[in-house]
């Protein structure tokens, strides 16, 4: 089952935009395990397969596993557009919860992006979660970049897709997954 939920947009927000609710959030049900799941969410090199702006990802300063302070910078992209960000690990519990923050290459805060992960009965639940920290300044400046004016509903896009293509990935049959 593949559950996709439009997350209101804050009605009040301070002068840097952090929100305490989310912009845009999605759930799947799926039968992997959370160790599984776990593997792929918490490996953003993995992750580029499923998702839909980030399309190459990197470890920075030596990193090469998800651990709390870990960065890796992400390249992204939006038709002809292209841009790029570093990304620093906040949450890193295995099988339970992995998490970071987004920032521009001059230290703009951009985001946060959680993956949570819940064991059910034949599997697991994962639920991704973005929320947006950009300050009110930058905004027309992330607009003109990425060519998203609407950071919510694009967000709800690409979490209804990455969820959808990370289901059909663990989910298919073993002989037809590529590692």
């Amino acid at each position: 089952m593949l559950k996709l939920s439009t997350v209101e947009t804050p009605q009040r927000c301070n002068a840097r935009m952090n929100t305490v609710a989310p912009i845009a959030r999605g759930q799947a049900e799926i039968k992997a395990s959370p160790d599984a799941v776990y593997r792929l969410v918490s490996d953003p090199t993995v992750m580029v397969r499923f998702a839909e702006e980030v399309y190459r990802v990197r470890w920075m300063n030596g990193s090469t596993q998800a651990r709390v302070g870990a960065r890796f910078k992400g390249s992204n992209r939006n038709g002809w557009r292209r841009w790029w960000t570093t990304c620093r690990v906040t949450d890193a519990d295995h099988g339970r919860r992995f998490a970071y923050e987004v920032r521009t290459p001059f230290l703009v805060p951009i985001a946060r992006w959680q993956y949570d992960i819940e064991p059910i009965v034949g599997g697991c639940t994962v639920t991704e979660t973005s929320w947006l920290h950009v300050p009110r300044w930058f905004v027309p400046i992330a607009i003109a970049i990425t060519g998203e004016p609407d950071r919510p509903a694009a967000n709800t896009a690409h979490i209804a897709t990455t969820l959808r293509r990370l289901k059909e990935h663990l989910e298919a049959p073993a002989d037809s997954t590529v590692e």
